[in-house]
């Protein structure tokens, strides 16, 4: 009954205006990407402390609060599950990996995939086979295709970018701006730790690049820079006339 006690305790929390507001920025009504989704309009840092003292809730626990309509309810169960493979050994560990995966209907919006899928799917997957990712990739689910994505962001932290690349250039031809974001994002990671590599794909894929990615890519380069890959023909810079 732990999970029906946390939900309620997020229930006891719930602001009916913040609720309003993030049903609006989260873009729930029909023909949106979070058509459906409720929120109750409880703070990130609320979240975080109700959930302290449940740090070793089961699994079915765990589940009970990720099937909840409640989008808070899910977003504490991810909170709890990342804490919970940070804590553990290998066995267990993978364990948590199995059941995200499992499970991955319910994670269901961008901040649920961002708070969670780099530090467990990625961060399981940095020493082993990363076939994976590429099955979450051809998902038709966009949250799967998301996670293979965010998931990414764990190599890059490592210096490891070849797994980002070849997603990105997977997903340029993607149709939704959440997979154009999430690449960008990425990208501009790479950039941050290798400027050469993440000029190197600019170079090769700005001309097809959705918008949305080009501009999340570029956002750390010089004005002159993101200048040039924005409005220079085919968005390919000479870098010789930028030393």
């Amino acid at each position: 009954m732990q999970a029906e006690t946390i939900k309620n305790e997020l229930i006891a929390l719930g602001n009916p205006e913040k609720a309003i507001l993030l049903s609006s920025f989260f873009q729930t009504k029909e023909g949106q990407y979070a058509h459906g989704d409720i929120f109750l309009g409880v703070t990130v840092p609320q979240i975080r402390k109700t959930v302290v003292p449940y740090k070793v809730l089961p699994l079915e626990e765990i589940k009970k609060l990720l099937s909840s309509k409640f989008h808070e309810c899910r977003f504490a169960a991810l909170v709890l599950l990342v804490d919970q493979f940070e804590r553990r050994d290998d066995s267990l560990q993978e364990k948590v990996y199995n059941f995200y995966l499992s499970n991955t209907l319910h994670i269901n919006s961008w901040d649920l995939v961002d708070l969670s899928a780099h530090k467990i799917v990625g961060a399981w997957l940095i020493d082993k086979d990363r076939s994976r990712l590429y099955d979450l990739a051809k998902s038709n689910w966009l949250w799967d295709q998301r996670i293979a994505i965010v998931a990414t962001f764990a190599f890059i932290r490592k210096n490891d970018f070849d797994d980002i690349l070849r997603l990105s250039t997977y997903f340029l031809t993607h149709s939704h701006h959440l997979i154009h974001k999430a690449c960008g994002w990425m990208l501009r990671e790479v950039g941050k730790r290798d400027i050469t590599i993440l000029q190197d794909f600019l170079d090769k894929h700005a001309s097809q690049m959705p918008r949305v990615m080009l501009r999340y890519a570029i956002e750390k380069l010089s004005e002159e820079e993101r200048k040039a890959y924005l409005y220079t023909p085919n968005s390919i810079r000479n870098k010789k006339t930028l030393l």
